[in-house]
C-alpha cells in the first residue's frame, strides 16, 4: 500500500476539507498590506512547497504565471499532484494554460506544450448543465505531443439522455481504455478497479 508522507494544499483562501492523511501542511496566499509590502503569491508559496519534498501539492486554482510552477512541480516528481483552472473544455483549458505561461516567462510554445504534455497526465471537466446541475462531464487522458500540438484522448464522456422533472438525465460511456496504466501501477493503484489491491 502507498503511503503518503506530506501532502501540501496550496490556496488563496483555505477551503479544501483534507482529512485522513497524517503530515497535512497547509499554505494559503496573503495579500499585501496598506503598504503594498508583505504580499505572498502562490507562486511564492509553490516554490516553498518544493522545498518540503511532498509527495503531493494541491494548488486551489491557478489563474495566472503561478502555472509555470505547477507544471515545473509536475515534471519534477511530484506526478498525481492537482490543480483547476475554468476553461469550457479540455482543450480550452490547455489553451489556457500556455497563455498564463506566457503571462510569466518568454519561451517557445513549443516548450510549454511538451511540459504540458509531459506533467498533466489526466483532465477532469466539470461543467453546469442548462438545469443548472454541475456535473463531471468528460474525463480525458493526456497522450502526448506530435507535430506541435498536445494529444488528448478522451476516456469517459456524459451522454445527455434527456429530462425528467426539470432535470438533465445522462450516463457514463467510456470512450477509451487509458494508455499509461504504469503511472497508475507505480502508484500502487489496482488497474483492474480492486479496490482492495493498491491504494
Amino acid at each position: 500500500m502507498y503511503v503518503l508522507r506530506c501532502v501540501i494544499p496550496i490556496e488563496d483562501n483555505a477551503e479544501l476539507r483534507l482529512q485522513g492523511i497524517q503530515n497535512l501542511v497547509r499554505l494559503e496566499a496573503r495579500n499585501a498590506n496598506l503598504e503594498g509590502k508583505g504580499a505572498i503569491t502562490i507562486r511564492d508559496l509553490i516554490k516553498s512547497a518544493l522545498r518540503m519534498r511532498p509527495n503531493r501539492i494541491i494548488v486551489g486554482e491557478i489563474r495566472s504565471e503561478e502555472a509555470i510552477d505547477m507544471l515545473q512541480a509536475l515534471n519534477t516528481g511530484h506526478s498525481g499532484s492537482l490543480s483547476t483552472g475554468h476553461a469550457n473544455s479540455p482543450e480550452d483549458m490547455l489553451s489556457r494554460i500556455e497563455t498564463m505561461v506566457l503571462m510569466g516567462m518568454e519561451v517557445p510554445l513549443s516548450a510549454i506544450q511538451r511540459q504540458i504534455a509531459s506533467g498533466i497526465d489526466l483532465i477532469v471537466h466539470v461543467g453546469r448543465l442548462r438545469d443548472k446541475s454541475r456535473k463531471v462531464l468528460e474525463i480525458t487522458e493526456v497522450i502526448g505531443y506530435q507535430q506541435e500540438r498536445i494529444l488528448l484522448q478522451p476516456l469517459f464522456c456524459y451522454e445527455e439522455k434527456g429530462e425528467r422533472e426539470g432535470r438533465i438525465e445522462g450516463e457514463w460511456k467510456k470512450v477509451h481504455d487509458l494508455v499509461f496504466q504504469d503511472k497508475l501501477l507505480a502508484a500502487g493503484c489496482d488497474t483492474e478497479g480492486d479496490p482492495e489491491a493498491g491504494g
